[in-house]
């Protein structure tokens, strides 16, 4: 489904590090903040950052980029839990074909039909697939007692905006449809993503809601909501951690490389005219992020119109911990407050 090409946009040195230690970590706020001090940082994160590797001088492919995202999982991820069943199935989209994972937590064996939260996986809308998260996917589903369905939309550069956004709507238009094929409850849907994933998860919710369609909850992992860049958000973190603002541009760029569709709903939630009838949501914040002040900028916005909102803040950890739960094991005690979470509103 997804063709490897060279960049359409060169990537700046600082992306390039940031690809290859596997780690995003970018901040974004209102005003410009002071500088960060690593001493904030939880031991565990300090440790991790003097590990990352040296970034190549040379740019590689698209491809070598991804399948070292997913090698990546083998050191920072733990073993896989073990769930009831994983199937895959295909959706289908305005592009294509979209490949879906499905894994049935280890408590709904019994059930006939479970509540079910379909995932969106994060890599900055060019990295990331079923299997780079599929740790996630099967911890949150046995967390939940759920069936969890992650969704291996089309990535950057190669499909621009509003191509990953489309498969994520498909996707979960087809898993309601196909409830009992899938032997989940159509009427106890979530949505929920890390980073880029949650970017898409906050964009969804906005449609389904204009569609009608009631969702149980959306759950929002240190996720993108304002891609406009339009806002004084950046000057924290700009050297000494993995990602900087220069990395954030990059892939925003790549994403959405025409800047006139950034303010689009779609790729900023924040920015939607209005968030009143969205499902309870839990946002969980990671302290070294470049994404947590709009993330609570969308909390408040979320809370002052009606919405139910839970914040989870893990301050001394940065953007991505969850993708590295084996090194940063404050990632477990997010999967159990995200399970904790779901189990009350489905």
């Amino acid at each position: 489904m997804k063709t490897s090409s060279p960049f359409t946009l060169p990537l700046r040195a600082a992306a390039v590090a940031l690809l290859f230690s596997m780690i995003p970590t970018y901040f974004l706020a209102q005003t410009p903040p002071p500088p960060a001090d690593p001493a904030q940082l939880d031991e565990d994160s300090v440790a991790f950052l003097k590990q990352r590797p040296t970034p190549p001088a040379v740019t590689p492919p698209p491809e070598v980029l991804r399948e070292n995202y997913r090698r990546a999982r083998l050191t920072n991820q733990p073993a896989l839990p073990q769930v009831d069943r994983v199937k895959e199935y295909e959706a289908k989209g305005p592009r294509g074909a979209i490949p879906l994972r499905m894994f049935r937590g280890a408590a709904t064996a019994d059930l006939a039909a479970p509540p079910v939260l379909v995932f969106f996986h994060g890599g900055g809308w060019m990295l990331g697939d079923l299997d780079t998260h599929d740790w996630h996917c099967r911890s949150i589903a046995n967390a939940a007692a759920c069936v969890v369905v992650a969704v291996d939309y089309r990535l950057a550069p190669e499909h621009v905006f509003p191509a990953a956004f489309d498969d994520a709507l498909a996707a979960v238009h087809w898993i309601a449809a196909n409830s009992a094929l899938l032997k989940i409850d159509p009427a106890r849907l979530s949505v929920g993503g890390d980073s880029a994933g949650g970017n898409l998860a906050a964009g969804v919710a906005l449609s389904l809601r204009d569609e009608g369609v009631k969702l149980k909850a959306q759950i929002l992992i240190y996720p993108a909501v304002d891609l406009s860049m339009s806002g004084n958000y950046y000057g924290r973190f700009t050297k000494n951690l993995i990602l900087t603002d220069d990395s954030m541009r990059m892939f925003i760029d790549h994403y959405v490389p025409d800047a006139a569709l950034r303010k689009d709903r779609r790729a900023s939630p924040l920015l939607a005219p209005s968030l009143q009838g969205l499902p309870p949501t839990l946002i969980v914040q990671a302290g070294f992020d470049p994404l947590a002040a709009e993330g609570s900028a969308y909390a408040a916005r979320l809370e002052q119109e009606g919405v139910p909102t839970s914040m989870q803040r893990y301050p001394g950890q940065m953007h991505g911990f969850l993708s590295n739960a084996r090194l940063l094991p404050k990632a477990l005690d997010a999967v159990k407050e995200i399970g904790e979470f779901l189990k009350a509103k489905q």
